[in-house]
């Protein structure tokens, strides 16, 4: 269940995130959208990782 944007940190049920949505077409998450922490990113030119403390890896493959 994703409780927060994962591009800004902000609680998903509030405001717009339409900016934040279109914004993640292009770039890896940030945030964890599980627990609000800032995640660990890596960008390759063969994609992404972000890594939660506490959830994990995310990947773009």
């Amino acid at each position: 269940m994703e409780r927060y944007c994962d591009r800004c940190g902000k609680p998903a049920e509030e405001g717009e995130h339409e900016k934040c949505r279109e914004a993640r077409l292009m770039e890896p998450p940030r945030y964890c959208a599980r627990c609000r922490r800032r995640m660990v990113v890596q960008v390759t030119p063969m994609g992404w990782t972000a890594r939660c403390s506490e959830h994990g890896v995310l990947s773009s493959a």
